[in-house]
């Protein structure tokens, strides 16, 4: 029976191959794979679940997600030979030393060039075959001159691959500012899409240093901790929400997700004290309630009234539009009325 693993390289990258389930692979194993017209050595990560549901079968139509998110059929995908044997890893070791002369070679080519290139690491496949470098940079590089210069130094086929900054920093791996090794390095692998209002809905400050990862770009934990927020801030007060706590009345002026904490400021005096979220009872949630209204909504109306209170004119239109049907029935005194006959634009008076 087929089965579907997910691969790493040396350098980082994974793909997805098939193998027989009869060589017992397992997550850590190295194997021996072949992918076109070159064999190489990688290590198993993950079994991928086949689906097998209905009369479908892992050999007719399996559609697994790749590392990339694109979908790929068994057919596409490499072969798993075997299982790697200590000659195989031997030979693997010699490899990943030998990639250091070929990166060594490559940076003095991309210096010769004057490519705006920042090379990250280089891989060399089991049988020779195949040598692919993986770079970084700001904008597309063309780099073909390059592809056939070192075709012509390594006497082999070259890749060259351009990757983004946050896949460069997944390689070469640091310290987050929590103090714990980057998700990326550990478990994150599929990098999804991150916006600012994600740090907005977690209270955070927006400021560069604190949203931002060591890539530059927005930490990853935003969005794989954004659902949570969301669910911690459902019952949560406010900012600026009128409430009632056990020290009296106040306003929000801060609150902890986390903690489930509210920060109160007191109306009676300038303390503040901090509540837990039980203890605080929001009055005027809405804004446009008000203290003076007994926490009923203030409607601003645009009807005019006269002395007695009562509306001029019928209905809420401007311009006259009540007394222009019906002349002299509720139009103040001493008021003009317009003559039907002359087109004047509505908010200008006539001259005479």
């Amino acid at each position: 029976m087929e089965q579907i693993y997910e691969i790493q390289l040396d350098n980082g990258a994974r793909l997805t191959a098939n193998g027989d389930d009869s060589l017992c692979l397992k997550p850590g194993d190295n194997c021996i794979f072949r992918k076109d017209f070159y064999q190489d050595f990688g290590r198993i990560t993950r079994i991928i679940p086949s689906k097998t549901s209905g009369e479908d079968s892992p050999e007719a139509a399996v559609s697994e997600s790749a590392s990339d998110g694109s979908s790929i059929k068994n057919a596409d995908l490499p072969r798993i030979l075997r299982k790697a044997t200590d000659t195989d890893e031997g030979k693997a070791a010699e490899n990943h030393a030998r990639c250091k002369s070929i990166l060594r070679t490559t940076g003095e080519y991309v210096e010769r060039l004057g490519l705006p290139m920042k090379l990250i690491n280089a891989h060399n496949s089991q049988d020779g075959k195949m040598i692919t470098i993986q770079f970084s940079a700001d904008g597309r590089v063309d780099f073909r001159e390059l592809v056939k210069q070192l075709s012509s130094e390594f006497n082999t086929r070259i890749e060259l691959r351009q990757i983004g900054v946050r896949d460069e920093t997944a390689i070469v791996g640091g310290i987050s500012v929590c103090g714990r090794p980057l998700c990326c390095c550990q478990f994150l692998h599929d990098f999804a899409s991150i916006n600012v209002k994600m740090a907005k809905e977690q209270d955070l400050s927006l400021t560069p240093s604190t949203i931002s990862g060591i890539c530059g770009r927005l930490k990853c934990c935003l969005k794989y901790e954004h659902e949570g927020y969301l669910e911690l801030e459902k019952n949560m007060p406010r900012r600026g929400d009128f409430c009632e706590c056990p020290e009296g009345r106040g306003r929000v002026m801060d609150r902890n997700l986390l903690a489930q904490k509210v920060v109160v400021q007191l109306e009676d005096s300038d303390r503040s004290v901090v509540c837990n979220r039980e203890d605080v009872r929001v009055i005027y949630p809405d804004k446009s309630r008000t203290p003076g209204s007994g926490g009923k909504n203030v409607v601003s109306r645009d009807s005019k009234t006269d002395s007695s209170g009562r509306n001029n004119g019928k209905g809420s239109s401007s311009c006259g539009g009540s007394s222009r049907n019906n002349p002299g029935n509720g139009n103040p005194a001493g008021a003009r009325e317009r003559d039907p006959g002359k087109n004047t634009a509505p908010g200008k008076t006539e001259k005479k």
